[in-house]
C-alpha cells in the first residue's frame, strides 16, 4: 500500500500534479510534554516534496510542590526527511537542542540523572542527534505523530546543597551525555 501510495505521489509530481495533501506548514503540541505541565509548540515547513524543517520550543516555568522543580526552555530544531511525501508516514531527521534549565527534586526515569531527586542543578546544554518518527492521517488537516531520537548534549551546571536553597557545592561543572534526546507524540494541524 505504501509503495503504491509513493508511485502514485511520484507520477503525479512527473507530470506537474500537486498531491491532494499539499499542505505547506504545520503546527504541532507534544501531549507527552503536555502531560508534565510543559508549554510546547513546533512549526514544520515543507521545503520540497519530501523534506520539512522543525523547529520545536518548549517552557516550564513552574515549581511543584515538596521544592521539586524543573524549570527549563529548549529549542530543537529538525530536518526531516520523508520516505513518501511530506506530514504522511515514517521520517528520519536530525536536530540540535539547546536550552537553560534549573531543577531538583525530580526523580528522572531510566537512571538519566540518579542525584538529580536529592540536589539542585542550575545551567545549560547544547547537542545534536538522529531521529526517527511517523505520522498517521486523521483528515485533511489533522494528523497524529510518534517521534523518538537519540543523540548527545554537553551539559554545563553548577550544583547547589539542596533542592530550594543552600549554598553553592560545586561551580563549572561538565557533562556529556549520551542517549535519549527526544520523545513525542505530536498532535498535528496542517494549514
Amino acid at each position: 500500500m505504501v509503495k503504491l501510495k509513493c508511485l502514485v505521489f511520484t507520477l503525479g509530481l512527473l507530470f506537474g500534479y500537486n498531491s491532494a495533501r499539499c499542505q505547506e506548514v504545520a503546527l504541532k503540541s507534544n501531549l507527552i510534554a503536555d502531560a508534565t505541565t510543559t508549554f510546547n509548540l513546533a512549526t514544520e515547513i515543507g521545503i520540497s516534496p519530501k523534506k520539512t524543517l522543525d523547529l520545536y520550543v518548549n517552557y516550564n516555568p513552574w515549581k511543584f510542590g515538596d521544592n521539586k522543580s524543573f524549570k527549563h526552555l529548549m529549542v530543537q530544531p529538525e530536518y526531516r526527511f520523508w520516505f513518501c511525501e511530506r506530514f504522511s508516514g515514517s521520517f528520519l531527521g536530525i536536530h540540535a537542542h539547546a536550552g537553560i534549565f534549573n531543577v531538583g527534586g525530580v526523580d528522572m526515569p531510566f537512571g538519566l540523572w540518579p542525584k538529580l531527586k536529592d540536589y539542585r542543578y542550575e545551567g545549560e546544554f547544547i547537542g545534536g542527534g538522529i531521529s526517527y518518527g511517523y505520522q498517521w492521517v486523521l483528515n485533511r488537516h489533522w494528523n497524529v505523530e510518534a517521534n523518538i531520537g537519540a543523540g548527545y548534549a554537553y551539559i554545563h551546571y553548577d550544583k547547589y546543597q539542596c533542592k530550594d536553597c543552600g549554598k553553592r557545592l560545586k561551580k563549572d561543572q561538565s557533562r556529556n551525555y549520551l542517549g535519549p534526546t527526544k520523545a513525542a507524540i505530536s498532535l498535528v494541524y496542517l494549514f
